[in-house]
């Protein structure tokens, strides 16, 4: 799974948004943005200002990623 900083980078790309609006939206500058893009984890009070801003949950992908990773433990824990 990609990390969250790439997920929103692409969300943004795709909705054709530009980063100096997006910093300006979240009230922060454009580095700190280029920042966001790398990180894998990311508040979760920055991440619901952003998902409700791009119109998109992306704690939704963040819920898929726990679901693969019990998928992966139940598969250790019980091999059949």
């Amino acid at each position: 799974m990609k990390p969250i900083g790439l997920l929103i980078k692409e969300e943004l790309e795709k909705q054709e948004r530009s980063i100096s609006w997006f910093a300006r939206k979240l009230s922060c500058d454009r580095s700190n943005i280029y920042r966001l893009f790398q990180k894998e984890s990311i508040d979760t009070t920055l991440l619901l200002r952003i998902s409700l801003l791009l119109g998109r949950n992306f704690f939704d992908d963040l819920s898929e990623r726990v679901k693969e990773k019990e998928g992966k433990k139940n598969d250790v824990e019980n091999p059949q």
